[in-house]
């Protein structure tokens, strides 16, 4: 009988622990503009957040098999032309940009910033050519935008890596490519500027923290990570927000895109919070919302996903 009561408690006990929520995002006096970067759905809500959050973001964009703005309305569109099964109308994307810009769902645009936009070379999901027809959108709603592209690397659908995840053209989870190819540290370098040598991720801490504060719907997780440098604590850090792809949330990988990503090792040596955000079970394939799955404005600056990040940005900011 004591057996028996020991054994219930500690399931009990072992069900609460396991039931129990993060601890809530530490406010760690972060300053300056982010900075954003994401691959597949993740490029296309990092588009949406440089964009729509004019000028919060104006620490950098980067894409990996991403494309242009407001690209899809409708699954079909998704699914279609944006992933390349059929040309692109650049006119038409151009002029539905416009149209958030005129309607107010889009800040006026500063003529510059910095952007790097990454496409696979044997990528078979999101073409080359869309991420080029979002080069040419972003060169004219951007006149002076500081842009480079990357499409020389041989690799498949994913985040690309030095030496995580699979062979560079294999797609398969966790969806991390070893291409040789230090991806983490070009795009920073070009958003940031010359950097310290890479360092560490052991310099720092991978952490969870609560989400649902930021937006309780089940289209986010209850837990998001964040990576922590721990010259950052005391404050004065840049942050850089990095959105996974689809199937690529936690709950579909853990945390390996939040470790292995190869931006940690960067962030650890140059005072950089990351920040990554995770989808929930609602979200369609576990995709960030790029076509209107959840949120009808999920493009312009009221996005819902959009705000939780945003309220994210500053809880991150806020004095200890």
């Amino acid at each position: 009988m004591r057996h028996a009561l020991a054994l219930a408690l500690g399931i009990l006990f072992s069900n609460a622990i396991a039931a129990s929520p993060a601890p809530s995002i530490p406010a760690l006096a972060t300053q300056g503009p982010a900075s954003v970067s994401g691959v597949s759905s993740g490029a296309y809500m990092a588009v949406q957040l440089w964009l729509a959050q004019a000028p919060r973001f104006e620490g950098g964009l980067a894409t990996v098999a991403g494309g242009p703005y407001a690209c899809a309305t409708s699954v079909f569109e998704a699914l279609g032309p944006c992933l390349g099964r059929s040309a692109l109308d650049d006119a038409a994307l151009l002029a539905r940009a416009q149209a958030a810009l005129a309607s107010g769902a889009l800040p006026a645009q500063p003529r510059g910033g910095r952007a790097y936009l990454f496409a696979g070379a044997r990528d078979g999901v999101v073409a080359p050519a869309t991420t080029a027809a979002l080069a040419r959108q972003l060169q004219a709603l951007r006149p002076e935008l500081a842009l480079q592209q990357e499409t020389a690397v041989p690799a498949a659908h994913g985040w690309v890596t030095q030496d995580q995840g699979s062979a560079c053209d294999q797609m398969q989870a966790p969806f991390l490519l070893a291409c040789g190819f230090d991806l983490a540290g070009q795009l920073l370098t070009h958003l940031h500027g010359p950097l310290q040598p890479r360092g560490e991720a052991s310099a720092g801490r991978l952490l969870t923290f609560d989400q649902r504060p930021f937006h309780p719907g089940p289209d986010l997780a209850d837990t998001g990570y964040v990576y922590i440098p721990d010259t950052c604590s005391a404050g004065g850090c840049r942050v850089h927000v990095a959105l996974h792809g689809c199937r690529m949330n936690g709950a579909a990988i853990g945390d390996a895109f939040a470790r292995h990503s190869g931006l940690n090792e960067w962030a650890a040596s140059n005072r950089l919070v990351v920040l990554y955000p995770q989808t929930g079970a609602a979200a369609t394939n576990a995709c960030w919302d790029w076509w209107g799955y959840a949120d009808a404005g999920f493009a312009g600056r009221q996005g819902a996903q959009q705000r939780a990040i945003v309220a994210m940005l500053e809880r991150l900011g806020a004095a200890p």
